[in-house]
């Protein structure tokens, strides 16, 4: 049996949505035209699968479609959560200056938890090892002035697996397909 994790005002959805729900849980082929792809999986047109995808994400069962880049595999054998003690007036600023360097590739502000935790500004930064990422770090303090911030670099210890959104659960011996 196939269940939506949908919100539990969304309207039942029609097997062919499921379908392209189960097809979007392995993410979009990396393809000139991952939508057609996906139709030619599912029996639909290019254009059939932009619209249901576009009414899944009107009535909030799709939230958002995003990237995940597996950095490791791509050489990147560092990464570190730095986070900053800046001024809440201007965390906003400040948070848009970071996310313009290359090396960082999440950026976001979070409330205090005090006094236990006084960091209020958070960004991923990458690198091929720990000493490429202590200099973006350097830099960065440097070109956006932030020395006078007290900061922390927390450094992945091990890697969790990353994968997309789930849309759909299955019973025990159930199939998504």
């Amino acid at each position: 049996m196939i269940e939506s994790t949908a919100l539990p005002n969304t309207p039942t959805l029609a097997p062919v949505d499921l379908k392209l729900l189960a097809v979007l849980q392995d993410g979009l082929p990396l393809v000139a035209r991952p939508y057609q792809r996906i139709g030619a999986r599912i029996g639909l047109s290019e254009d059939e699968v932009m619209q249901r995808l576009q009414m899944l994400q009107l009535t909030g069962v799709v939230k958002r479609m995003g990237l995940i880049v597996r950095h490791h595999e791509l050489g990147y054998g560092a990464n570190a959560m730095v986070v900053w003690d800046v001024p809440d007036d201007q965390a906003g600023e400040i948070g848009r200056r970071l996310a313009t360097f290359t090396c960082v590739t999440l950026c976001y502000r979070r409330a205090r938890s005090l006094p236990h935790w006084r960091y209020n500004l958070y960004c991923m930064i990458h690198g091929r090892d720990r000493g490429t990422v202590n200099g973006h770090i350097e830099t960065i303090n440097r070109v956006v002035g932030l020395r006078a911030y007290a900061h922390t670099a927390l450094f992945s210890g091990r890697r969790f697996k990353q994968c997309g959104a789930r849309y759909l659960r299955t019973e025990a011996g159930g199939t998504t397909s």
